[in-house]
């Protein structure tokens, strides 16, 4: 690497010790995934749903949002990107467990539905992509109270043919609405290659709608960090939306009920495994000397010994009470 390319972080505006940081997150969501993925083998979970050659790009764009005041609506693999927002392991272990103290849904949603209040994560469901038009909700309400906030929303390429996207896309670029639209482009819609979802580029929809359209290497989170900076910044001034594609691939099956050999080979696998970002961001921070196989394997003892405790709490937590299926679902008047 030449001597601008050991310093990019540096000129992206990023010290050393975020540097680090941003790849010690990258490392925690992997060793959770892969936990989590033994748990459900195991029986101890139901169910997963992995984000595995993902994380780059969602703590790149994590680390450009501003984590005290914007509002974040995150899809289900974005371990990485909620971990780097605040949540907690014992938090995504509670999730995972469906445990009664679980923050996301108090143990009532599937894994990977998240939603926390205090970090201003904003509740999903399962239907693809019905977050997309509540995060322009979200920007339209920041702009008319003047907060300054922006909304963060991500999805995958599969439900970018969905209406509820390009119905939010629409009106967020008729109204210059601050928030940022991030498609995590991983080449497969459940079974279905990218080749055969849609004919041209995901970030060319933009034009359409009338704002900038951004398609960058999701296994780069400088690059996705540098992207989302100037989206967040192009919000703040009041110009409006941006879509960002961030390329990349679905090492994992879709699911844990899901058989991927089906669809694709071992050696496809493999070959974009090479791309994998948390790899290559760590052989980045070695070159420029702010990593080095000693700290690899302490900071892999210190991620088992948080996975370990988180899991043992959230194995242990008490499930919801039965009478709890009533809670959440009408207003309690003495509330409102």
């Amino acid at each position: 690497m030449s001597i601008g390319q050991l310093t990019k972080h540096r000129s992206l505006g990023l010290s050393d010790e975020q540097a680090v940081e941003m790849y010690k997150y990258m490392l925690l969501a992997r060793k959770f995934d892969e936990r989590s993925l033994l748990l459900q083998r195991a029986g101890k979970i139901a169910f997963h749903v992995s984000g595995i050659g993902q994380e780059a790009a969602q703590v790149g764009a994590a680390f450009a949002m501003n984590r005290d005041k914007d509002y974040f609506l995150p899809y289900y693999r974005d371990y990485a990107f909620v971990l780097s927002v605040g949540m907690t392991m014992k938090e995504l272990m509670l999730s995972v467990f469906a445990k009664a103290e679980d923050p996301n849904s108090g143990g009532r949603q599937m894994p990977g539905h998240f939603g926390h209040r205090k970090l201003r994560i904003v509740t999903g469901s399962s239907p693809v992509t019905t977050q997309v038009p509540h995060a322009v909700g979200f920007a339209l309400a920041s702009k008319m109270k003047n907060e300054g906030a922006v909304s963060f929303v991500t999805f995958g390429e599969g439900s970018s043919n969905q209406g509820d996207f390009h119905e939010g896309c629409n009106f967020a670029g008729v109204h210059k609405l601050p928030v940022i639209f991030m498609c995590e482009n991983n080449q497969y819609a459940i079974s279905i290659p990218y080749h055969k979802q849609v004919g041209g580029k995901i970030a060319d929809r933009a034009l359409g709608y009338g704002f900038p359209g951004v398609s960058v290497d999701g296994n780069d989170p400088l690059e996705v960090y540098r992207v989302v900076k100037e989206a967040h910044e192009r919000a703040l001034r009041g110009e409006g939306p941006t879509l960002v594609e961030a390329v990349m691939y679905r090492i994992s099956p879709h699911s844990t009920a899901d058989n991927d050999l089906l669809y694709r080979t071992k050696e496809e696998v493999e070959e974009n495994r090479g791309k994998d970002g948390v790899p290559k961001f760590k052989a980045y921070l070695m070159e420029c000397g702010l990593w080095s196989e000693e700290q690899e394997a302490s900071f892999s003892e210190e991620c088992k010994q948080i996975l370990n405790d988180a899991t043992n709490y959230a194995d242990k937590a008490p499930y919801p009470l039965p009478e709890d299926t009533m809670k959440y679902v009408y207003g309690d008047r003495e509330e409102v």
